[in-house]
């Protein structure tokens, strides 16, 4: 489903440079030509004057950037962030204000199954594929799971849809007992009628959050979700900037945020973001589905920021994730442990990486479709 783009930063100082990280999904070529347009605005500067290189590329871009150019933005912003603690030979998340928690609570995604299939099925599917993967993650140490159970669907939908979701939350929620959360992602595919009958019949099972319950592009509708269920909305992963969070933040669209800190506009511009919804005491839960440098940059801002409440990581989608990155990350009982390595903790083995090379997403048979032939939300 992905590349994973990494972003090495280079100084003229000898052996001093910085990695980051701007994997995205089905844009890999448009985010390294991105790279490739701001290397002229930084080439030269100082790496360690970050909210100057930050303004600079967002600023001087005049157009405005949005998922593609922010993630290329991310991916530098982050390369900074390594140098500087590097330079200084201190973890990044002392230079953001130093831990606030003793360890990073985690869970993984289970995945969704086939959606088309489930769609063309009409449902049929049987819940014991989530709750074979549930066990298997609850046993690794993992004390929350996330899973994708709402399928596509129309303006308005059958009653068979909710019934779907119902029973393989139902099913989820008996095999793994009360000790452990399960959150709902939506990937914003519902209209508003079908997102609040989805919440309906999911509140019993008490889901942690519901995730993205409407598409992110109309806040007004994702605040009536809000008002007409009792089950906590997350959202945000598809938002960049704090300009695009202010609308969810100040009308209180939610009670968690998403930001992304590979899309997001890195890890300062994701601080501002939390500062600002920790004044509504909103929660944030990093989303996270990227490569291993990814996961370092989370660890960071996790351990620094307040109103911090689980982080996302998908360590178990290619056997070859941490031949390509060396690191000292050390998990545990479902928690990611403090690491004080300097700067991201994390180095990037170049040799391994270029036995992986672009590789073209699959797109096409993903394409979930209507009764009719109507493209819809996957």
């Amino acid at each position: 489903m992905r590349n994973w783009v990494f972003v090495k930063l280079e100084t003229d100082v000898a052996g001093l440079y910085g990695w980051g990280e701007c994997s995205l999904e089905w844009k890999t070529r448009s985010v390294a030509g991105a790279l490739e347009d701001f290397a002229p605005m930084i080439v030269g500067e100082d790496p360690t004057r970050i909210e100057h290189l930050y303004q600079k590329m967002y600023r001087q871009s005049f157009w405005r950037t949005g998922v593609i150019g922010l993630s290329a933005i991310s991916g530098i912003e982050q390369a900074c962030w390594d140098i500087l603690g590097k330079s200084l030979g201190q973890p990044v998340y002392k230079l953001l204000g130093g831990a606030v928690r003793e360890k990073v609570r985690m869970y993984t995604h289970l995945g969704g199954g086939d959606m088309r299939a489930v769609y063309e099925s009409q449902y049929t599917a049987d819940p014991q594929v989530f709750v074979d993967r549930a066990q298997e993650v609850i046993a690794r140490g993992y004390n929350a799971v996330k899973v994708l159970i709402t399928p596509p669907t129309e303006s308005l939908n059958s009653i068979a849809a909710y019934k779907y979701a119902e029973r393989m939350m139902e099913a989820l929620r008996l095999a793994v007992g009360d000790a452990v959360d399960i959150m709902v992602d939506c990937h914003g595919r519902h209209s508003l009628a079908n997102a609040i009958e989805f919440c309906r019949v999911l509140a019993p099972y008490r889901p942690y959050f519901v995730e993205e319950p409407v598409p992110p592009e109309n806040v007004d509708v994702m605040v009536e979700v809000r008002n007409a269920t009792t089950v906590p909305i997350a959202t945000g992963e598809r938002l960049v900037t704090r300009y695009q969070f202010r609308d969810v933040v100040e009308k209180q669209a939610c009670h968690v945020i998403q930001p992304d800190l590979c899309h997001c506009g890195g890890l300062w511009e994701a601080k501002k973001i939390a500062a600002m919804a920790e004044t509504y005491t909103m929660g944030v839960a990093p989303h996270n589905p990227l490569g291993p440098v990814a996961n370092a940059v989370a660890l960071h801002f996790d351990l620094s920021t307040p109103n911090f409440l689980i982080q996302e990581d998908m360590l178990t989608d290619v056997p070859w994730r941490w031949e390509v990155v060396q690191h000292s990350l050390v998990s545990q009982d479902g928690y990611w442990l403090p690491n004080d390595a300097p700067g991201l903790g994390i180095e990037v083995n170049e040799e391994a990486a270029a036995r992986h090379p672009f590789k073209q997403e699959v797109i096409h048979p993903m394409t979930v479709r209507a009764h009719d032939g109507a493209v819809l939300d996957w």
